[in-house]
């Protein structure tokens, strides 16, 4: 038993009631009461893990801290708003500046104790920056499940969607992997030398670092949203679909929820004194999720996703796009409209604003508006530029990427 089964039968509870809690919802407190039943037994024979079991827990806790750090890593900017909503939510906007280094930095820890672990490189050092990072996610993660103070946390990025109570459970399965390994702490051993170990992790921080700035510069590698490029977005449901926006007021504190785009999003003074939080679905959707209005508060979102050769750029906030930006917006819109293309944009800015902003360049032509969360799932990048036709996207790029000169040529051959 000691050496051949214990471990093996408590890293099976766990996977066992990882699938019961996703799987078998009704059942998921009776999961939790087996999970956390194993958790106190792997405390109490701690010493009875085989040293395969040992390497088991090593393999599937570095696995799993791999996988939760590609999907972030592949759209770090995603992972910056998330901390945006957490920031928010715990009254901390200070940090707000540092909101992308943040992001950056923990998925690149998350990434290096995965890795670490599966190939057994520095494992002490990965097991505690593994144990401070669960313990973290754990805490955070019960709380959104008893507040739901952010109602998606991120933790698989865009890739798997799950509620509070689901991520907070999946933390405790981890945990429970993980915990062996810090109670067999003196078992962890790699045959390389110390320095071999330092210089092959600077190696892994350094490739998945500039993995990371390269997801952020251009696109995500792999696009886990819902405009991905092949994607049809013209498809109607069969049943109505309402979106309610939750908005907070910055100073009290108080939250109001509007049901989209009943809400004064042309109030400019409103706007600056309410803030975003979170948004919820009701019913089928028309358009996937998308609602484009003019300034009169009309839908134009048929007329976007039924238009062929539209380039369509986007923007949550106009207030961060530099002079050089607007030199490569103009060269794209008045060279695709000298070949017959359609252009307009989609913002999350004030009416007003945007009415300044096209005295100083006329060549924004038409301008609709969205909801700020919508908008940044468009396109990682602010702006953004998006081809579609008749809905279907055909390309989109980051503003660093825009197509210029023959590039774009190209494009408007297709």
């Amino acid at each position: 038993m000691k050496t051949k089964y214990f471990g093996w039968i408590s890293i099976a509870i766990a996977l066992l009631s990882a699938v019961g809690i996703v799987f078998i919802p009704g059942y998921s407190l009776w999961f939790l009461t087996l999970l956390l039943l194993n958790v106190a037994f792997s405390i109490v024979f701690r010493n009875y893990y085989s040293k395969e079991a040992l390497v088991a827990c090593r393999l599937l806790v570095g696995a799993l801290f791999i996988f939760s750090s590609f999907t972030k890593g592949v759209d770090p900017l995603g992972t910056k708003y998330k901390m945006l909503d957490y920031f928010a939510a715990y009254h901390i906007e200070w940090l707000n500046d540092l909101a992308l280094v943040l992001a950056i930095g923990m998925i690149l820890a998350e990434f290096l104790v995965g890795i670490c672990l599966v190939t057994n490189v520095c494992p002490k050092i990965a097991v505690i920056g593994g144990a401070a990072l669960m313990l973290f996610f754990t805490i955070t993660t019960l709380f959104d499940a008893l507040f739901n103070m952010v109602p998606d946390c991120g933790c698989f990025g865009t890739a798997v969607k799950m509620t509070n109570w689901q991520t907070f459970y999946k933390n405790l399965v981890i945990d429970a992997v993980l915990l062996p390994l810090i109670l067999n702490f003196k078992a962890l051993k790699s045959r390389l030398t110390w320095r071999v170990q330092l210089l092959i992790g600077f190696i892994y921080a350094a490739l998945f670092t500039g993995f990371e700035i390269y997801n952020y510069r251009h696109l995500p590698v792999i696009d886990f949203m819902s405009w991905k490029v092949g994607k049809q977005m013209n498809q109607k449901t069969e049943t109505e679909q309402k979106i309610f926006l939750k908005f907070r007021n910055k100073e009290t504190g108080k939250t109001q929820e509007f049901v989209s785009p009943d809400y004064p999003w042309n109030d400019s003074v409103w706007m600056s004194q309410w803030e975003f939080v979170d948004q919820r679905v009701e019913g089928g959707d028309e358009y996937l999720g998308f609602s484009a209005l003019d300034q009169d508060g009309e839908e134009a979102t048929e007329m976007i996703l039924t238009t062929e050769k539209l380039f369509m750029f986007t923007s949550h906030d106009m207030t961060n796009i530099t002079e050089k930006d607007w030199e490569r917006v103009r060269d794209i819109t008045e060279t695709a409209e000298k070949a017959g293309y359609y252009v307009v944009w989609i913002t999350a800015s004030t009416p007003e604003y945007v009415a300044e902003l096209q005295e100083q360049y006329p060549f924004i032509y038409e301008v609709y508006y969205g909801d700020e969360l919508e908008i940044k799932t468009i396109v990682r990048s602010n702006p953004g530029l998006i081809l579609l036709d008749e809905g279907l996207v055909v390309d989109k790029w980051s503003v660093i990427d825009f197509p210029q000169g023959e590039k774009l040529n190209k494009v408007l051959a297709r």
